[in-house]
């Protein structure tokens, strides 16, 4: 099983987020759990291969 990092929050009565290594593709749910189950949509679209030109968040070690 893969863990992947997202940024969540409540704004009035829904829930929005992003996963942590791509921050231009929000979603939103009514609850948490639907805010959850539509990151995996969205990660399952974002990896699938099927988008071209995904902008994604990676980390450099410099020295």
């Amino acid at each position: 099983m893969i863990k992947k990092k997202y940024i969540y929050w409540q704004d009035d009565d829904m829930w929005l987020g992003y996963l942590e290594e791509y921050p231009d593709y929000w979603t939103q749910g009514e609850t948490e759990e639907e805010l959850r189950e539509n990151l995996l949509d969205i990660y399952n679209e974002l990896t699938s291969g099927t988008i071209q030109n995904i902008r994604r968040v990676a980390e450099l070690e410099v020295s």
